[in-house]
């Protein structure tokens, strides 16, 4: 049955992370879905028959419900009921012996390395977990108001694909925030709306680069960007980043890039802050070798202390820079959209090829947005989150104060939605994340993350996601485990 499904899994959830109630029925039933427990076109239950079998709170219910049915997995038929998306990816069955379970043999080569070489499907709603946002707090009910409104004055071009790189309004709200708050120098035409930020990759890749050209990313890497680059055919150079962001010295240069991959801005994952002396050397190392520079400025919207930083972008005389940006931090991630940011000698190129490649829609989406932003709801929204973000940072380094020391030092707490506790080169970074995840937390080892790097250590430790009650009560925990752990470890090396 399947109340008694979501109150099983409802009740492990609320034992593991300590959730709000809508956000354990939430989670139960979109793992129901993805798991296959709810199948597509499955009609639910209505709201009042789960309130009562739940025995939870209408609202709680409808709040759930609102959430997926914005993220896309629940759809709504005037008196008829809500249904499972008939779009949503079946599930597959699972093996019942190792004889027939997938080996990589049966996979290319670039497909034996995209389902290797990072492990992101076994990130968690947890509340430490890295990269994740808390999207808890997003108008539901208004967004949804905006989007209906759209759809009932949608005209017949609102509903074929978008050849023209996006809903104009949309474009133009998000070049005027550029301008504003980034200090990136575009017009209006070398905005392109995608997707995400992925896409974006994807898109810059195909259109710049060759199969087997080199691409440079810091190491240690963000690793969304190392699989599109994979996927790509693309060769992976990594150099290391230090406490000013990337450092090419003269061995990279032997290995002259085509695209160069970096997030100058807050250094995904280490937090570093690329200094001027260092962005103008990626800039003058991309006009020697005529390479594309590929700026992910993915939360820049959210710094909490020292002056603003510029893009890269906006030091570029050469028009050499492309400039990615997502809304997925300050509303959604399952909005899907995010925006690219293209030198006016390449936008009517990327314009067709997107069009070409990847047949760009959701403009009633897209038009609900730009209306979201002219408003101001999008500045209120930033406003509220980047409020919020700021107290859980700063009680997350509150609570970790009492384990740092010679041993673990904290980097990137300036900005963004994590950051990241340097340890010592000694200390096994992965064991200490599995002592962490046996009291049911969820942290990331810094190693994880290096494609060549060997001396980096360390725990990338999320906030976004964490209540502030949550990180009131378990970073104390976490605190408590790290510092027993390195005290462990520092009498062992000692010794040896």
């Amino acid at each position: 049955m399947l109340s008694e499904l979501l109150l099983t899994e409802m009740t492990r959830l609320a034992k593991k992370d300590n959730m709000p109630l809508h956000r354990q029925l939430y989670e139960a039933l979109r793992r129901a879905m993805l798991d296959g427990n709810l199948g597509a076109g499955e009609r639910l239950p209505s709201s009042r028959e789960l309130t009562t079998d739940l025995k939870l709170s209408r609202n709680t219910v409808v709040s759930a419900l609102n959430q997926l049915g914005v993220e896309g997995y629940l759809v709504s038929r005037v008196g008829s009921g809500t249904y499972v998306n008939d779009n949503l990816p079946k599930p597959q069955a699972r093996k019942r012996s190792s004889h027939v379970a997938a080996h990589t043999a049966d996979l290319s080569r670039r497909g034996t390395a995209l389902s290797s070489t990072f492990c992101s499907s076994q990130l968690e709603m947890q509340p430490f977990t890295p990269g994740i946002a808390d999207f808890s707090a997003f108008p539901v009910a208004l967004w949804q108001r905006l989007q209906n409104k759209h759809w009932r004055m949608t005209y017949p071009e609102m509903l074929d694909y978008s050849h023209s790189g996006g809903y104009a309004p949309l474009r133009r709200a998000v070049a005027d925030y550029l301008r504003v708050f980034r200090s990136v120098p575009l017009d209006v035409d070398q905005v392109i709306i995608t997707s995400g930020t992925q896409q974006s990759l994807e898109l810059c890749s195909q259109l710049l680069a060759d199969h087997g050209d080199t691409v440079w990313m810091e190491d240690p890497a963000y690793w969304g960007a190392a699989n599109v680059f994979i996927a790509t055919g693309l060769q992976r150079h990594p150099v290391a980043v230090d406490q000013e962001g990337m450092a090419p010295g003269p061995q990279d240069e032997t290995v002259p890039p085509r695209l160069i991959y970096t997030t100058p801005s807050h250094q995904y994952p280490t937090g570093a802050v690329m200094s001027l002396v260092r962005r103008q050397q990626i800039l003058s190392i991309a006009r020697t070798h005529k390479a594309w520079i590929l700026e992910d400025d993915y939360d820049s919207e959210f710094r909490f202390s020292g002056p603003p930083l510029s893009s890269l972008a906006g030091l570029d005389k050469e028009e050499r820079v492309l400039y990615l940006g997502s809304f997925s931090k300050v509303l959604y991630p399952g909005l899907k959209l995010g925006y690219l940011v293209v030198p006016k000698r390449l936008a009517a190129a990327f314009k067709q090829a997107h069009y070409d490649l990847n047949r760009p829609g959701q403009m009633p989406m897209q038009a609900a947005l730009a209306e979201f932003i002219e408003l101001g709801y999008f500045a209120s929204a930033l406003r509220k989150a980047r409020a919020s973000y700021a107290q859980r940072r700063q009680s997350l380094l509150e609570a970790l104060q009492p384990c740092l020391g010679d041993q673990a030092q904290i980097t990137g707490a300036e900005q963004g939605l994590h950051l990241c506790m340097r340890l010592p080169s000694h200390v096994d970074d992965r064991a200490l994340t599995q002592r962490i995840a046996d009291h049911g937390l969820t942290v990331r080892p810094l190693s994880a993350y290096c494609l060549r790097r060997t001396d980096a250590r360390g725990l990338v430790i999320g906030y976004g996601y964490a209540a502030l009650a949550d990180i009131e009560r378990y970073g104390p925990v976490l605190a408590q485990v790290i510092g027993n752990e390195l005290k462990r470890l520092g009498k062992a090396h000692s010794a040896a």
